[in-house]
Protein backbone atom coordinates (compact mmCIF):
# COMPACT_ATOMS: atom_id res chain seq x y z
CA UNK A 1 0.00 0.00 0.00
CA UNK A 2 2.70 2.10 0.75
CA UNK A 3 5.38 1.37 -1.46
CA UNK A 4 8.69 1.27 1.09
CA UNK A 5 11.93 2.23 -0.63
CA UNK A 6 13.71 0.56 2.63
CA UNK A 7 12.89 -1.16 5.70
CA UNK A 8 14.45 -1.02 9.45
CA UNK A 9 13.73 -3.28 12.35
CA UNK A 10 14.16 -1.83 15.71
CA UNK A 11 13.08 -4.74 17.60
CA UNK A 12 11.63 -4.13 21.24
CA UNK A 13 13.61 -0.85 21.23
CA UNK A 14 11.58 2.40 22.00
CA UNK A 15 12.45 6.02 20.33
CA UNK A 16 14.65 7.02 23.25
CA UNK A 17 17.05 3.87 23.23
CA UNK A 18 18.61 4.40 20.27
CA UNK A 19 15.45 3.11 17.85
CA UNK A 20 15.22 6.52 15.93
CA UNK A 21 19.38 6.61 15.14
CA UNK A 22 18.67 3.58 13.28
CA UNK A 23 15.57 5.38 11.51
CA UNK A 24 17.66 7.80 10.63
CA UNK A 25 20.47 5.50 9.59
CA UNK A 26 17.94 4.12 7.40
CA UNK A 27 16.40 7.31 6.34
CA UNK A 28 19.59 9.02 5.31
CA UNK A 29 20.30 7.26 1.76
CA UNK A 30 16.87 7.75 0.81
CA UNK A 31 16.13 11.05 -1.74
CA UNK A 32 12.74 13.53 -0.26
CA UNK A 33 9.45 11.21 -0.77
CA UNK A 34 10.93 8.15 -0.52
CA UNK A 35 9.07 5.60 1.91
CA UNK A 36 10.79 4.11 5.05
CA UNK A 37 9.06 0.97 6.51
CA UNK A 38 9.75 0.55 10.28
CA UNK A 39 9.28 -2.71 12.27
CA UNK A 40 8.93 -2.43 15.94
CA UNK A 41 7.32 -4.19 18.82
CA UNK A 42 7.25 -1.34 21.18
CA UNK A 43 3.73 -0.22 21.59
CA UNK A 44 5.11 3.35 22.37
CA UNK A 45 6.34 4.30 18.80
CA UNK A 46 2.64 4.49 17.46
CA UNK A 47 2.70 7.42 19.95
CA UNK A 48 6.48 8.68 20.05
CA UNK A 49 7.04 8.37 16.21
CA UNK A 50 4.29 10.56 14.65
CA UNK A 51 5.43 13.17 16.93
CA UNK A 52 9.11 12.56 16.05
CA UNK A 53 8.24 13.02 11.91
CA UNK A 54 6.61 16.06 12.73
CA UNK A 55 9.66 17.45 14.35
CA UNK A 56 12.09 16.66 11.63
CA UNK A 57 9.58 17.63 8.95
CA UNK A 58 9.02 13.90 7.62
CA UNK A 59 5.42 12.99 6.64
CA UNK A 60 4.01 10.16 9.02
CA UNK A 61 1.85 7.93 6.75
CA UNK A 62 0.68 5.11 9.24
CA UNK A 63 0.74 1.70 10.36
CA UNK A 64 -0.63 -1.37 10.27
CA UNK A 65 -0.02 -4.96 12.25
CA UNK A 66 2.09 -7.44 11.16
CA UNK A 67 3.52 -10.71 11.96
CA UNK A 68 4.52 -10.05 15.80
CA UNK A 69 5.27 -6.80 14.92
CA UNK A 70 3.55 -3.25 13.72
CA UNK A 71 5.03 -1.83 10.11
CA UNK A 72 5.29 1.94 10.55
CA UNK A 73 5.41 3.64 7.17
CA UNK A 74 7.00 7.03 6.97
CA UNK A 75 8.04 9.51 3.68
CA UNK A 76 10.91 11.39 4.19
CA UNK A 77 10.82 15.30 3.72
CA UNK A 78 12.56 17.40 1.46
CA UNK A 79 14.05 19.22 4.60
CA UNK A 80 15.67 17.37 7.76
CA UNK A 81 18.43 17.46 10.17
CA UNK A 82 21.60 15.64 8.90
CA UNK A 83 22.19 11.97 10.34
CA UNK A 84 25.78 13.04 10.69
CA UNK A 85 25.16 15.60 13.02
CA UNK A 86 22.92 13.30 15.38
CA UNK A 87 25.48 10.84 14.93
CA UNK A 88 28.07 13.08 16.46
CA UNK A 89 25.89 14.77 18.84
CA UNK A 90 25.40 10.96 20.45
CA UNK A 91 29.31 10.34 20.30
CA UNK A 92 29.87 14.10 22.43
CA UNK A 93 26.92 12.87 24.86
CA UNK A 94 28.25 12.41 28.33
CA UNK A 95 26.42 11.12 31.73
CA UNK A 96 27.03 13.04 34.97
CA UNK A 97 25.78 12.48 38.26
CA UNK A 98 25.73 14.82 41.83
CA UNK A 99 26.54 13.02 45.29
CA UNK A 100 26.02 14.36 48.41
CA UNK A 101 27.48 12.82 51.65
CA UNK A 102 25.00 11.92 53.97
CA UNK A 103 25.24 11.88 57.69
CA UNK A 104 26.52 7.97 58.59
CA UNK A 105 28.64 6.22 56.56
CA UNK A 106 26.86 6.60 52.67
CA UNK A 107 26.35 8.63 49.97
CA UNK A 108 23.11 10.06 47.60
CA UNK A 109 23.78 9.67 44.04
CA UNK A 110 21.52 11.53 42.31
CA UNK A 111 21.71 10.80 38.49
CA UNK A 112 19.10 12.23 35.71
CA UNK A 113 15.71 11.84 37.47
CA UNK A 114 17.17 9.20 39.92
CA UNK A 115 18.32 9.02 43.22
CA UNK A 116 19.75 5.97 45.17
CA UNK A 117 22.39 5.56 48.49
CA UNK A 118 25.69 3.75 48.22
CA UNK A 119 27.21 2.80 51.47
CA UNK A 120 30.66 1.00 52.68
CA UNK A 121 32.32 -0.81 50.60
CA UNK A 122 33.47 -2.85 52.96
CA UNK A 123 30.25 -4.22 54.58
CA UNK A 124 30.06 -7.80 54.74
CA UNK A 125 26.51 -8.05 56.22
CA UNK A 126 24.02 -10.28 54.20
CA UNK A 127 22.00 -7.20 55.17
CA UNK A 128 22.56 -3.55 54.18
CA UNK A 129 21.20 -0.34 54.40
CA UNK A 130 22.22 0.29 50.77
CA UNK A 131 24.08 -1.31 48.60
CA UNK A 132 28.07 -0.94 48.44
CA UNK A 133 29.73 0.94 45.56
CA UNK A 134 31.18 -2.62 44.80
CA UNK A 135 27.95 -3.83 44.78
CA UNK A 136 26.68 -1.47 42.32
CA UNK A 137 29.66 -1.68 39.78
CA UNK A 138 28.64 -5.69 39.88
CA UNK A 139 25.40 -4.65 39.13
CA UNK A 140 26.47 -1.93 36.41
CA UNK A 141 27.98 -4.61 34.59
CA UNK A 142 25.44 -7.00 34.88
CA UNK A 143 23.14 -4.76 33.84
CA UNK A 144 24.57 -3.60 31.12
CA UNK A 145 25.89 -6.76 29.74
CA UNK A 146 21.87 -8.29 30.10
CA UNK A 147 20.56 -5.28 28.54
CA UNK A 148 22.89 -4.87 26.13
CA UNK A 149 22.42 -8.40 24.82
CA UNK A 150 18.42 -8.34 24.97
CA UNK A 151 18.60 -5.28 22.54
CA UNK A 152 20.52 -6.85 20.17
CA UNK A 153 18.54 -9.94 19.65
CA UNK A 154 15.93 -7.52 19.43
CA UNK A 155 16.91 -5.73 16.25
CA UNK A 156 18.07 -9.44 14.86
CA UNK A 157 14.60 -10.83 15.85
CA UNK A 158 16.30 -13.99 17.99
CA UNK A 159 13.46 -14.83 20.63
CA UNK A 160 15.06 -14.86 24.16
CA UNK A 161 12.78 -15.98 27.00
CA UNK A 162 14.76 -15.21 29.89
CA UNK A 163 18.20 -14.20 31.16
CA UNK A 164 20.28 -14.01 34.25
CA UNK A 165 23.43 -13.17 35.79
CA UNK A 166 25.97 -14.18 38.61
CA UNK A 167 28.74 -12.26 39.55
CA UNK A 168 31.35 -12.25 42.43
CA UNK A 169 34.25 -10.38 42.91
CA UNK A 170 36.62 -9.94 45.79
CA UNK A 171 39.37 -7.17 46.62
CA UNK A 172 43.26 -8.18 47.09
CA UNK A 173 43.16 -6.72 50.44
CA UNK A 174 40.18 -5.66 51.93
CA UNK A 175 42.30 -4.92 55.20
CA UNK A 176 44.36 -2.53 53.38
CA UNK A 177 40.99 -0.58 52.60
CA UNK A 178 40.08 -0.70 56.16
CA UNK A 179 43.31 0.55 57.40
CA UNK A 180 43.73 -2.88 59.35
CA UNK A 181 47.29 -3.35 57.49
CA UNK A 182 49.93 -1.21 55.85
CA UNK A 183 50.78 -3.25 52.70
CA UNK A 184 48.80 -4.95 49.83
CA UNK A 185 45.82 -3.31 47.14
CA UNK A 186 42.23 -2.85 47.59
CA UNK A 187 41.45 -2.52 44.05
CA UNK A 188 39.36 -5.64 43.04
CA UNK A 189 40.75 -9.03 42.15
CA UNK A 190 38.62 -10.44 39.82
CA UNK A 191 35.59 -10.75 38.98
CA UNK A 192 33.64 -14.53 38.32
CA UNK A 193 30.24 -15.46 36.85
CA UNK A 194 27.59 -16.60 34.43
CA UNK A 195 25.58 -15.29 31.87
CA UNK A 196 22.58 -17.58 31.55
CA UNK A 197 20.32 -17.75 28.88
CA UNK A 198 16.86 -19.54 27.60
CA UNK A 199 16.16 -19.27 24.61
CA UNK A 200 15.00 -21.32 21.11
CA UNK A 201 17.30 -19.30 19.29
CA UNK A 202 20.16 -21.37 17.52
CA UNK A 203 23.46 -21.86 19.39
CA UNK A 204 26.00 -20.87 17.62
CA UNK A 205 23.70 -17.37 16.77
CA UNK A 206 23.59 -16.93 20.58
CA UNK A 207 27.11 -17.27 20.74
CA UNK A 208 28.10 -14.76 18.44
CA UNK A 209 25.41 -12.60 19.97
CA UNK A 210 27.40 -12.82 23.62
CA UNK A 211 30.85 -12.55 21.95
CA UNK A 212 29.47 -8.85 20.32
CA UNK A 213 27.68 -8.09 23.68
CA UNK A 214 30.71 -8.00 25.18
CA UNK A 215 32.53 -6.34 22.13
CA UNK A 216 30.06 -3.38 22.33
CA UNK A 217 29.78 -3.31 26.23
CA UNK A 218 30.85 0.01 27.21
CA UNK A 219 31.49 -0.80 31.35
CA UNK A 220 32.48 -4.91 30.38
CA UNK A 221 35.17 -3.13 27.97
CA UNK A 222 35.94 -0.76 30.66
CA UNK A 223 36.80 -2.74 33.53
CA UNK A 224 38.84 -5.61 31.51
CA UNK A 225 41.44 -2.84 30.81
CA UNK A 226 42.05 -3.14 34.92
CA UNK A 227 40.77 -6.19 35.87
CA UNK A 228 40.45 -10.11 35.14
CA UNK A 229 37.03 -10.66 34.13
CA UNK A 230 35.67 -14.52 33.38
CA UNK A 231 31.93 -14.48 32.71
CA UNK A 232 30.75 -17.79 31.23
CA UNK A 233 28.01 -18.09 28.53
CA UNK A 234 25.49 -20.86 29.05
CA UNK A 235 22.52 -21.88 27.01
CA UNK A 236 19.55 -23.67 29.48
CA UNK A 237 16.61 -25.21 28.28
Amino acid sequence: MYNPLAVCDGGDLDCGSGLLLIIKKAMDPLSGGDVLEIRSRERTVADDLPAWCRMVDHQFLGSEPGENTTRYFVKKGSTHKELQQELEAAKGYQWSVRVQGDRDLSAKIHSRNHTFVVGQPADFSPKVNAPSAIDYLLGSLAGCLTVGFKAQASKRNIEIDHTEVTLKAGLENVLFHMELEDAGSPRIKEIKGTFYVSSPGDEEELEKLWKNTLERSPIYQTLKQSVKIDIQFSIVY
